[in-house]
């Protein structure tokens, strides 16, 4: 997976690569997170499939989704645009009301950025936030015996792209799971109340498993999760149904659901909401031999290095 050796490579020449290795660096000196993220046209996203406002709301978006597994109050943003010649004024201008109204509902505030020429469209945003806890989140703390959790359901982003993609018919649900998803940064900050630890945090953009394998590398902690515990909406169990595909495919590796992946201890686990935050797993040991273990109906599934550099998305497959 070529993106993960070019990460290596970049932490094996800085000087100090103290701050990498989550979606968010935490500045102790401020008190703030900050975060960056690049849609690339024909690449993260199409212009045959969605529009400029909701590219613009999903460029906010994925940006706030980092923030909050940093459990961090959002704050700015600045967005520097790369664009074609002959891009309409009409264009630009529907891709910042995108921006300007996502902002708005999360109290963020567009306080710079750059715009220059392109061959295609290139959104480019980071986001500050600022710290909501004592304590912070890192995908290196999960712990022995924690509970892993979950919020909202998986699958439906990645059933969208492929409905759009393929030209099929899909609910309305899976489609705006994929053109306009949803940052959990309510339920971030309401987790932020509830911890009296440091804890383990992701969200979700690559993929479910993803996420759990980097929770076990990053941790050196083996984890086991029970698929079937999984939330999944019926829209998604529907369309799989009428296309002959296995939704649980969707589940496991399709990307951009940007829900919260989420390991804490059990007296975290007893003050959180049901309702919000789903039970589907435990970490295991410290053995330093990184897994996932995979319980689906009857059978068990080992997602080790090699499963995941095979099934993962690859940003350099294009």
């Amino acid at each position: 997976m070529r993106e993960l050796e070019f990460l290596k490579i970049i932490e094996k020449t800085l000087d100090s690569s103290s701050f990498l290795g989550d979606d968010c660096a935490f500045l102790d000196d401020f008190d703030i997170f900050v975060t960056q993220d690049t849609l690339v046209e024909n690449v993260h996203f199409s212009l045959y499939t969605t529009t400029p406002y909701l590219l613009g709301r999903k460029a906010v978006s994925v940006n706030l989704s980092d923030l909050a597994a940093a459990l961090s109050i959002p704050k700015y943003i600045l967005v520097s645009l790369s664009i074609p010649k002959n891009t309409k004024d009409s264009f630009v201008s529907e891709l910042y009301k995108g921006i300007n109204d996502v902002c708005k509902e999360f109290g963020v505030k567009v306080v710079g950025g750059d715009i220059t020429g392109s061959e295609k469209v290139v959104i480019s945003i980071s986001a500050i936030g600022k710290k909501s806890s004592l304590y912070l989140s890192s995908r290196s703390n999960a712990k022995k015996n924690d509970y892993i959790l979950v919020t909202g359901q998986f699958g439906s982003s990645s059933a969208g792209l492929y409905a759009l993609s393929n030209f099929l018919q899909a609910d309305n649900k899976l489609i705006n799971s994929h053109l306009n998803p949803t940052p959990k940064v309510n339920e971030a900050l309401k987790l932020a109340t509830l911890i009296d630890s440091d804890i383990a945090v992701m969200d979700c953009s690559d993929g479910l498993i993803d996420a759990l394998y980097k929770i076990s590398l990053e941790s050196m902690h083996s984890i086991k999760v029970d698929l079937n515990m999984v939330p999944v909406s019926d829209e998604l169990k529907n369309f799989c149904s009428q296309n002959n595909i296995d939704y649980k495919k969707f589940v496991k590796w399709g990307g951009e659901d940007y829900e919260l992946l989420i390991c804490v201890p059990e007296q975290t686990f007893l003050k959180l909401d049901k309702n919000i935050f789903t039970l589907i797993g435990r970490v295991q040991n410290k053995d330093n031999k990184p897994a996932v273990i995979i319980k689906n109906d009857k059978s068990i599934e080992k997602i080790t290095y090699d499963t995941f550099k095979e099934n993962s998305f690859d940003h350099f497959s294009f």
